[in-house]
């Protein structure tokens, strides 16, 4: 079993140490061990909202030496194997953090909770935004909804037009360099 509260701790440094905010830390697969599990690492540059390959690579690096030395001092934070994923949050992001509801207030969410809250446990709709630690949420039948960002089991973007207009292009600087090797015909 993981820790994740734990292992937030320890990953988020190494995150910030590097210009990076973290996005979220989970485990996926089966902790009976009967599938692959990995430790998911979500990070962005605050200057783009994003990673880059190099970025990504460059946390893994941090996050694996930092959780090897804490094992080489006898201190498992995930029992059994498991694989490490950094990535960046992508277009239609998790929502996450109270900054996250705040940034993309106006954008279209499915948001699921962890208990129905006025008869509704998922919705869809517009953001309206969060004030204090409360979320509200414009669900397609034109009601407030408004819940307590702990009600929240997840949440995420809808990718929409408007939603790709208000993104920043991700960054292709060295794409022009990439070639392709030629075959040798034989």
């Amino acid at each position: 079993m993981a820790d994740l509260a734990r292992l937030k701790e320890i990953i988020e440094p190494e995150a910030t140490a590097l210009g990076f905010d973290l996005v979220r830390v989970i485990m996926t697969g089966s902790e009976a061990g009967d599938g692959e599990r990995a430790l998911q690492i979500m990070a962005e540059d605050p200057a783009t909202g994003q990673l880059v390959i190099e970025q990504c690579a460059e946390l893994s690096r941090a996050v694996s030496a930092k959780i090897d030395a804490l094992e080489e001092d006898g201190i498992e934070l995930v029992e059994g194997n498991y694989h490490l994923e950094v990535s960046s949050p992508g277009i239609d992001r998790p929502l996450t953090r109270p900054k996250d509801f705040a940034a993309w207030a106006g954008h279209e969410v499915k948001v699921s909770l962890v208990e129905k809250i006025d008869g509704q446990r998922n919705m869809r709709g517009v953001l309206v935004g969060i004030e204090g630690d409360t979320v509200t949420v414009e669900d397609r039948n034109s009601k407030r909804v408004s819940f307590p960002l702990e009600a929240i089991h997840s949440a995420k973007l809808i990718l929409t037009d408007a939603l790709i207009a208000a993104t920043k292009p991700i960054d292709t600087s060295g794409a022009d360099e990439i070639s392709e090797e030629e075959k040798a015909d034989d």
